[in-house]
C-alpha cells in the first residue's frame, strides 16, 4: 500500500490492480472513495485493461484465434510493481508474462502514474508496446464515490453536473452485459442529472461520444463536491448498484461488445491501436473541493 499526502488530501493506492482505495479530505475529514463492502460491491476504483465491459463468450479474438478474457480485463486482479514513489507521486507497472500471454497475446507494459497536486489527484494511464507488431487495447477507470457524503443525508439529495448542456443518450445493455442496439435519452434538468435509486435499474448508463469532459458530483444542501475531469476519453460510464451508497463515474476508451457481434479485437468498438515501439498516455483526474 502506498500513501500520497499533502495539506488537503490523503490518498491510498494498493499494489493489486494499482487501485485507489482511499481519497480522504483532511479539511472536511470525509472519505470520498467507496470502501469496498464485499456484501455490496468489493471494489474501490478498479483500473480497466485490456478490455472494458463484457466480451462475447468471455473471449477476445486475435487473428482468428480465441483467448479467454474476463469482464473489464485482467489488470484489476493483477499485482503491479511499484516503480517509484514519494509523498506526492507513485508509479506502478504491470508487464506481460506467460500468464497474460495466454489471455492477451501481446507484449506490453501497462503503467499507472499518480500525482497529487493540491486538491486534485492526477491519474495517467501509460501503455508501452514491447511487441514486434501493433497491439490493440482499451483502457478506463471505474472509481466509486461515496454518496451521500454525510450519513444524515440521502442519496437523492445528490446530482451530477455536466460541463455542457447536451442530450444524455444511454446505450442499453442486455442482462448478459452486451449492447442490444437500443438507446434512450436520460431525463435531465439542463446540465444536471438528479441521482435516484431507480436510475440504474437497467444497469449502467453508457454515454458514447459525449462532449462534456468534466462531471461534478454535488449535493443540493452542501458546497462540498467531487470533480472528475477526463479530457482524453470519449466514453463515460455512470453506475451504481441498486440500493448502494456510491456512484461510479467512469471515463473509458472502449466499451462492451454488442450482442451477436463477435469480431477481431482490432475491429472492436473503441479499441486503440498502438504501433510497435510506441507509447500511449491518457489522463483523468479527481478533485475534491469544499466550495
Amino acid at each position: 500500500m502506498v500513501t500520497l499526502e499533502n495539506d488537503y488530501l490523503r490518498v491510498s493506492i494498493r499494489n493489486k490492480g494499482a487501485e485507489i482505495t482511499s481519497v480522504y479530505n483532511k479539511i472536511s475529514k470525509l472519505e470520498h472513495v467507496w470502501q469496498a463492502d464485499p456484501s455490496v460491491w468489493p471494489w474501490h476504483a478498479p483500473n480497466l485493461f485490456p478490455v472494458i465491459g463484457g466480451c462475447i463468450d468471455n473471449q477476445i479474438r486475435v487473428d482468428g484465434m480465441p483467448y479467454p478474457m474476463s469482464r473489464h480485463g485482467f489488470a484489476r486482479n493483477s499485482e503491479f510493481v511499484l516503480l517509484e514513489g514519494s509523498d506526492r507521486h507513485a508509479e506502478f507497472s504491470l508487464g506481460y508474462s506467460e500468464e497474460t500471454l495466454k489471455a492477451y497475446p501481446f507484449r506490453f507494459q501497462f503503467q499507472l502514474l499518480y500525482y497529487l497536486d493540491d486538491h486534485r489527484l492526477h491519474v495517467t494511464f501509460k501503455v508501452i508496446n514491447e511487441d514486434i507488431r501493433d497491439i490493440y487495447f482499451s483502457v478506463g477507470a471505474h472509481p466509486a464515490f461515496n454518496v451521500p457524503f454525510h450519513p444524515a443525508e440521502k442519496f437523492e439529495e445528490y446530482y451530477l453536473e455536466f460541463e455542457h448542456d447536451e442530450p444524455l443518450d444511454t446505450h442499453l445493455i442486455s442482462p448478459e452485459g452486451f449492447f442490444n442496439g437500443e438507446k434512450e435519452t436520460v431525463d435531465t434538468e439542463g446540465r444536471l442529472l438528479p441521482l435516484t435509486r431507480s436510475l440504474f435499474a437497467r444497469d449502467a448508463l453508457v454515454l458514447k461520444n459525449i462532449r462534456s469532459r468534466k462531471v461534478w458530483l454535488r449535493s443540493r444542501t452542501r458546497s462540498q463536491h467531487v470533480e472528475v475531469t477526463f479530457p482524453h476519453f470519449d466514453y463515460l460510464g455512470i453506475w451504481s448498484k441498486p440500493g448502494a451508497d456510491f456512484i461510479c463515474i467512469e471515463p473509458w476508451m472502449g466499451c462492451a461488445d454488442s450482442a451477436g457481434n463477435l469480431t477481431d479485437v482490432s475491429r472492436k468498438e473503441g479499441i486503440r491501436k498502438l504501433e510497435k515501439g510506441h507509447v500511449f498516455e491518457a489522463e483523468y483526474s479527481i478533485g475534491v473541493y469544499q466550495s
